[in-house]
């Protein structure tokens, strides 16, 4: 069961030669100089290993109670203070870490390639127990209502005891043999789960049991070739009251039923990396670099940012007034939400941001491949 690893990183492979081989291919976007009108500060930054750079990796942050827990590829998993940065604990797990870390419960979840998944005491770093799951880990598990439930990249979703790593439930669907290398986060909503899948599927299964709720068609695999067929979806789900919203690869974006998965609206957008919300508006990083603003309501769409093609962008994350992505050369760009024009950047270092930033305790916090974590806070309005 452990040959879908491979099979996700030829996938991941194949994608480029394709672009590498086309002379006619454009080169990233210039960026411009920039004036900035909102004021940015670099509240602390530290470093928690590296070892990640290209390999598609779900290693991000989580924050709970004040405490930032970060992970690093070469196995390294930390709880700071989120003001200060300051390390409470650090534990080396000697393993390669591709996922994580999820925090609830009591503990810290991280996975690695060999579809290892372990779970820390969040108090001291301490490991509980340790499970082989049937592949590779890519993506964030969850941790809620006394489980973990975790995607892995051969189209299995499964619910493990949190005591003690027993398998509760398991949900399967069929992969393409051609797919993106990464897969999506599980979301919970209410009594349900929701994820995404490789053959562009997204389903919601019941928490306790993990029976079939719904599932929803997002993209449907079209073309005369494997790679024009790839219709993945990647990005975790983002919900807000009773409206799911979600977006696929070479598909969709989409506002979904929360009760039966209909589709209330789409637009042709396609993106591997997921998308953010607010009260009024829906955040898409494309896979081509632009930065999307959809009305939440009818999938209007508000404004387009073109300014970042080809730059490998994170998903987004709204931080007041702005949204920000980071991209592929260490650079976070805010922009504004209501117009989309550029208003402040900085850059954490020169490796690539995969994660997307995460918003909290009033400040963002933002994790590169090579592990660089740093806090900004964003004030007010400058003057031009």
């Amino acid at each position: 069961m452990k040959s879908r690893p491979l099979l996700a990183a030829l996938a991941g492979i194949a994608l480029l030669p394709a672009c590498s081989s086309d002379k006619n291919v454009e080169p990233p976007a210039e960026l411009v100089d920039l004036r900035p009108v909102l004021a940015v500060d670099q509240v602390w930054s530290e470093r928690v290993g590296g070892g990640g750079e290209k390999l598609r990796l779900a290693l991000g942050l989580a924050l709970e109670d004040g405490t930032l827990f970060a992970v690093s590829r070469d196995g390294d998993v930390r709880a700071m203070q989120a003001g200060s940065g300051r390390t409470v604990w650090q534990s080396d797990t000697k393993l390669a870490l591709s996922a994580g870390p999820a925090v609830g419960e009591g503990i810290v979840v991280v996975g690695t390639n060999d579809g290892d998944l372990l779970a820390l005491e969040a108090s001291s770093g301490e490991l509980r127990w340790r499970v082989s799951l049937s592949s590779e880990v890519l993506a964030r598990p969850l941790v809620t209502s006394g489980s973990v439930i975790v995607r892995t990249v051969d189209g299995r979703l499964q619910a493990l005891e949190i005591a003690d790593g027993r398998s509760r439930w398991t949900v399967e669907e069929p992969v393409p043999r051609l797919s993106l290398r990464g897969t999506a986060a599980p979301v919970r909503v209410g009594d349900a789960v929701l994820c995404g899948f490789d053959n562009g599927k997204v389903l919601a299964v019941s928490i306790d049991t993990g029976e079939l709720l719904w599932q929803s068609q997002l993209g449907r695999p079209t073309g005369r070739t494997e790679l024009e067929r790839l219709a993945d979806v990647d990005a975790a789900v983002q919900v807000s009251g009773q409206d799911v919203y979600a977006v696929g690869y070479q598909g969709r974006v989409a506002m979904l039923s929360l009760d039966s998965g209909q589709v209330w609206w789409s637009r042709d957008v396609s993106s591997y990396r997921g998308l953010a919300l607010d009260d009024d508006q829906a955040y898409v990083a494309s896979s081509d670099g632009d930065v999307v603003a959809i009305r939440r309501r009818d999938g209007t769409i508000v404004w387009q940012q073109e300014g970042l093609k080809r730059r490998s962008l994170s998903a987004p994350a709204v931080d007041g007034s702005a949204v920000v992505v980071g991209d592929f050369d260490g650079y976070l760009h805010w922009m504004d939400r209501d117009t989309g024009t550029f208003v402040a950047r900085e850059r954490l270092g020169g490796a690539r941001i995969s994660a997307a930033p995460l918003v909290g305790d009033g400040m963002l916090f933002v994790i590169d491949e090579d592990g660089s974590v740093a806090a900004y806070r964003s004030g007010a309005r400058l003057e031009r």
